[in-house]
């Protein structure tokens, strides 16, 4: 979606992107300030695989203070993105023909990763009914003697669903029951969540040892281009980690890691003042997107997507072109709406299309009036 955009864009259509998954917002001055001097000073050789002592010491610090959640430096592994983080992660714990539970819909690496490991996908169905959260007797009953790894994340890409602590708590049950069952945390949004403080499943203590949580620097503080994240986990994932790491792309990039430390001692001020940005953008859109018939939207609690369910206008038709799925229905209001979003097939759900609201006012109103006119054209 993002090439087809592209592409008309250079025709000189005018193109509204919706299907972008990072902020529109600048990286905060602190952190590049901090990028500069660490060149300045030199910092350009070789850095350790897991990365520099200060920034592994700064992220114990933040899952202390922010999340009351205690881990040794020796239990971080930096990597570049949360993504690397991910795949070490699943290339580390799983084997050929082990199963891996992963809620529908999801980010779109995770069982693309776990193809690569030879493992095998087990998928627990959700519905915007639900808020796109499992229950544990939906968990329970996905879990079987093969199972290695559940794959979630909260706040949610693509759905922007947010696991309550009495929520994650059911889960963590389960979980306690079966203990040759890892659970991997993808936290990434962690900072864009507009229902209170951030739950991890990992402050349960019976089940912590088994979790591994993901998390970094590239939403809460607009440092996508960056390429940094990290895993949180015990000691012997974490060795682990730090191995498969180290034959792949080796330590992350000196200037960056400088900068992640910036950004987690610079408090959370730019952070708090973009997440009020993005929850007045979701009201707005939320409210515009009920006005479409047809859509059937919930009202996400963090990140910065919504995810509606668009099988009203399934097998209907404009100009000769019928729309048969979520991703024919994407494309076809790129061509006719001239707006980018992605079709739901990617994330594990055929009947819903992911909208992005990381975008200006002014572009979300007149996205959206696009959609609308567009889908109002089918019959």
């Amino acid at each position: 979606m993002a090439k087809m955009g592209r592409e008309l864009a250079a025709k000189g259509v005018d193109v509204i992107s919706l299907s972008f998954g990072e902020p529109d917002f600048h990286t905060p001055d602190h952190i590049k300030e901090a990028a500069k001097t660490a060149m300045d000073k030199n910092f350009t050789y070789y850095t350790p695989v897991a990365g520099y002592p200060d920034l592994r010491a700064a992220v114990v610090k933040k899952l202390k203070d922010e999340n009351n959640l205690d881990y040794t430096a020796t239990q971080i592994v930096v990597s570049t993105g949360a993504k690397q983080a991910i795949a070490n992660t699943v290339l580390c714990l799983v084997n050929p023909g082990e199963e891996v539970i992963i809620p529908t819909p999801y980010w779109v690496s995770y069982s693309e990763v776990v193809k690569l490991a030879e493992g095998k996908s087990v998928f627990i169905d959700t519905t915007v009914e639900s808020d796109f959260k499992i229950t544990p007797e939906q968990l329970e009953a996905a879990i079987t003697p093969n199972t290695k790894l559940f794959m979630f994340s909260s706040p949610c890409n693509p759905t922007g669903s947010v696991y309550s602590k009495d929520e994650l708590e059911g889960l963590a049950k389960v979980f306690e029951k079966h203990p040759h069952v890892y659970i991997m945390s993808d936290e990434i949004y962690e900072h864009i969540n507009f229902i209170g403080g951030h739950e991890s499943i990992a402050q349960f203590d019976y089940i912590k040892d088994r979790v591994v949580i993901i998390n970094g620097w590239s939403k809460g503080f607009a440092m996508t281009g960056w390429r940094i994240g990290y895993t949180a986990s015990n000691s012997e994932l974490a060795a682990a980690f730090d191995k498969m790491q180290g034959q792949v792309t080796s330590g992350t990039c000196s200037i960056t890691q400088k900068a992640g430390v910036a950004a987690y001692d610079g408090g959370l001020e730019t952070v708090i003042a973009m997440r009020e940005q993005f929850q007045k953008r979701r009201d707005l859109v939320y409210n515009l997107l009920k006005e479409i018939p047809g859509i059937e939207v919930n009202l996400p609690d963090g990140a910065f997507y919504f995810f509606p369910n668009v099988t009203a206008f399934f097998g209907k038709s404009f100009n000769g072109k019928t729309i048969n799925d979520a991703d024919e229905l994407s494309i076809y209001l790129l061509e006719e709406a001239h707006v980018a979003t992605v079709g739901g097939d990617s994330f594990g759900d055929t009947k819903s299309i992911r909208i992005s609201y990381a975008a200006a006012e002014d572009k979300l109103i007149e996205a959206v009036r696009r959609i609308k006119n567009a889908l109002s054209k089918l019959a």
